[in-house]
């Protein structure tokens, strides 16, 4: 198995939270420094697996107002 980036890591948690409604559609994700004590990882990581988030079309990011899970999810 192929070594993954602790923002792979990250992403992959908060996708499997918006999938399984924990996170729900609509829903703000906690700002970068609250994700980053939560992972125990730099500001700067969270950025990266949030940027990979909207990648994958699941979270759109408003400018000073934080990250949401899109609605409908894809």
């Amino acid at each position: 198995m192929a070594a993954q980036y602790e923002w792979q890591r990250i992403a992959d948690a908060l996708e499997t939270q918006i999938r399984n409604g924990k996170i729900p559609p609509g829903g703000r994700l906690e700002n970068e420094r609250a994700l980053a004590d939560v992972y125990g990882v730099s500001a700067g990581t969270v950025r990266r697996a949030v940027r990979e988030l909207r990648e994958r079309g699941l979270v759109e990011t408003l400018p000073a107002k934080g990250s949401y899970v899109v609605d409908p999810l894809p």
